[in-house]
């Protein structure tokens, strides 16, 4: 089904997003990517080659997401792939006690507009455009993927609010699939556990050992690239729909 589609695919220059738009322009679909003007979203575009286009996107912001879509319609006249990855991260717990200060606000409200928002901003308008495609035999019109995490359900301390934006997006999967279900549009979410990314790299290296020992098997991170075949193979399957997968090796970080 990628080869001669159209994708969207969002926070698409670096980590797994970046994984995604290169398997998909790999498999011969045309991909916007879809990053913030700061990111190196139009160094990425030209070296993955003409079948990937760089829109700078915030995609909490109404106006860039509904400038994107506008730009995909332009180009293409369609939008057949939709696949969530732009979002943040940073912890702060809910109290400080040695500095004696609660959480800031404002963080928590940034998160949420990333991530939650941001989602949901970019699944909105993005399903108008596939709402016009003509059905397949399947009479499907479109499929939305979104990244949650496993941190969405069982999170570590100073991740309340980055949990909370997680559990969000997977609580909405399963609604969002109904309300797009009279328009043959499928909604699918993935849970990743620990990924080899940029912000997995940010953590210090012996939370990332201590975190890879609390993982059954595979017992490592896993690779962008494993990620991205998981989207195309929830692109490909028709029966997929309204669920979330875990992809995290059987890891539960309750600690």
């Amino acid at each position: 089904m990628l080869k001669n589609a159209v994708s969207l695919i969002t926070g698409g220059s670096s980590g797994l997003g970046f994984a995604t738009v290169e398997r998909f322009a790999r498999a011969g679909c045309r991909v916007i990517l879809a990053d913030l003007p700061s990111s190196n979203g139009e160094k990425v575009a030209s070296q993955l080659g003409e079948n990937v286009i760089f829109v700078p996107t915030d995609v909490s912001s109404e106006q860039d997401v509904t400038n994107v879509l506008a730009e995909t319609k332009s180009r293409f006249s369609r939008l057949d792939v939709l696949v969530n990855c732009a979002g943040i991260a940073f912890p702060e717990k809910v109290y400080d006690f040695k500095k004696d200060r609660p959480h800031s606000l404002k963080s928590f409200q940034a998160l949420l507009n990333v991530n939650t928002v941001g989602t949901f901003n970019v699944i909105r308008f993005a399903a108008g455009l596939m709402g016009q495609n003509d059905p397949d035999g399947n009479g499907q019109r479109g499929v939305i993927v979104n990244t949650a995490s496993v941190l969405g359900y069982d999170a570590q301390t100073g991740l309340a609010a980055y949990s909370a934006t997680k559990a969000a997006i997977i609580g909405m999967t399963l609604p969002i699939a109904r309300d797009l279900s009279g328009q043959g549009i499928r909604v699918m979410t993935i849970a990743p556990g620990l990924f080899d990314t940029k912000m997995t790299g940010e953590l210090p290296k012996e939370a990332v050992k201590m975190l890879i020992s609390t993982i059954p098997f595979p017992k490592r991170a896993g690779h962008p690239a494993e990620f991205a075949k998981l989207v195309q193979d929830i692109v490909e399957n028709p029966m997929l729909n309204g669920e979330v997968i875990r992809l995290d090796a059987a890891a539960r970080f309750n600690i």
